[in-house]
């Protein structure tokens, strides 16, 4: 199954006009969901921007600052990553630039794991869609409006519907939100 996941804020982008996401910081309970959610993950797609917006937990030694930093960063540096990028000329730790196309690297990541796959970065799960190839997704919605930015989910050229399977509420009130597509 290939999963798209990210925060949002109420407003639907991933981050403000600034590109920062600094309102995006998530609480010591949903860190812990995050790390569960992670740790169930065979592998993970990403955008050369979450790429590197995600190496620091392999890279910078002061992420490890607390039990829960460290077992997240174990998890993070041990998930197998497929890195799409034009520009970068290679990556470091568990990971691989990917050779093939968005749909040749989904089918072989997803062949090469029994567990669920995940995809990152707001372009990449963009591409995926038109693929017709997201099976899941999975919304951290913040209780914030950015009045613009990059959006969480791109134009579609025909509904796509699904069906909530789950919804949770953090102490931070962020809303989880789980969607299944309806095939």
């Amino acid at each position: 199954m290939l999963i798209y996941s990210m925060g949002v804020s109420v407003d639907g982008f991933i981050a403000d006009r600034f590109g920062s996401f600094d309102w995006s910081v998530p609480s010591d309970d949903l860190f812990r969901f995050h790390l569960d959610r992670v740790s169930e993950l065979g592998a993970t797609l990403l955008g050369r921007r979450l790429y590197e917006t995600m190496r620091v937990w392999e890279t910078d030694p002061s992420f490890r600052d607390s039990p829960d930093a460290n077992t997240f960063a174990d998890v993070w540096t041990a998930l197998p990553k497929v890195v799409f990028s034009h520009t970068l000329e290679g990556v470091e730790g568990n990971g691989r630039l990917a050779e093939g196309t968005l749909a040749e690297e989904v089918a072989a990541v997803i062949e090469s794991t029994p567990k669920d796959v995940e995809i990152g970065g707001a372009d990449l799960a963009a591409h995926a869609f038109e693929l017709d190839l997201i099976d899941e997704i999975r919304i951290f919605r913040y209780p914030i409006i950015v009045g613009g930015g990059p959006p969480f989910l791109p134009p579609l050229a025909r509904p796509l519907p699904l069906d909530l399977i789950e919804t949770r509420t953090f102490d931070s009130r962020v809303i989880y939100e789980r969607y299944r597509r309806t095939r």
